[in-house]
C-alpha cells in the first residue's frame, strides 16, 4: 500500500488524516517547512511542546511523529538534517513555519529513482482530468 501510495500514479488523498491526528495525537499544530535559501515548500508535518523546544535547542527541525507517537528529530539517523534557522507562528497562533536550511540531501523519506532522498515531499503534480499524478522529479 505505502509503495502504491508514495510512488504511484492515481492521487489517493488521505481525508480522515486530521481526525486521525486529533484522536492520537491533541496536542499538536501542523508545521510547514520551507527552505530559506529557494523558498520551496519541503514538508507539513505537525509539533508539540516538546517538539518545538527540543528544535530550538538542538538547532535541528524537530517535530512530533503522529504515527509513532514520539519526537521525530528529521535526519537523525540518516544525517539528512535541516538547520532550524526562524520559526513563524500564524495569526491564530494554530499553525507554524519552519524556516530550514538542509545540510545535505533530502527532506523526504522516500527515494528519487538514483537512491538519494528526495528534496521535498512535493514531488508530484496532480492533473485534474483523470486524478492522476506526474512525478516533477526522477
Amino acid at each position: 500500500m505505502a509503495k502504491e501510495l508514495e510512488e504511484g500514479t492515481q492521487l489517493t488523498l488521505d481525508w480522515s488524516k486530521l481526525a486521525k491526528v486529533a484522536e492520537g495525537n491533541p496536542d499538536v499544530v501542523p508545521v510547514a517547512v520551507q527552505d530559506v535559501d529557494s523558498k520551496e515548500l519541503l514538508l507539513v508535518a505537525y509539533v508539540n511542546e516538546l517538539a518545538l523546544k527540543h528544535s530550538f535547542e538542538c538547532g535541528n527541525a524537530t517535530f512530533w511523529s503522529t504515527s509513532r507517537r514520539e519526537l521525530w528529530e528529521k535526519g537523525a539517523s540518516s544525517g539528512e538534517t535541516f538547520e532550524l534557522l526562524d520559526v513563524r507562528v500564524n495569526c491564530e497562533q494554530n499553525s507554524l513555519l519552519y524556516i530550514v536550511r538542509p545540510r545535505r540531501g533530502g527532506i523526504c523519506h522516500t527515494k528519487n529513482e538514483h537512491g538519494a532522498p528526495r528534496r521535498s515531499c512535493y514531488y508530484r503534480q496532480v492533473v485534474p482530468a483523470d486524478n492522476s499524478l506526474i512525478f516533477l522529479e526522477k
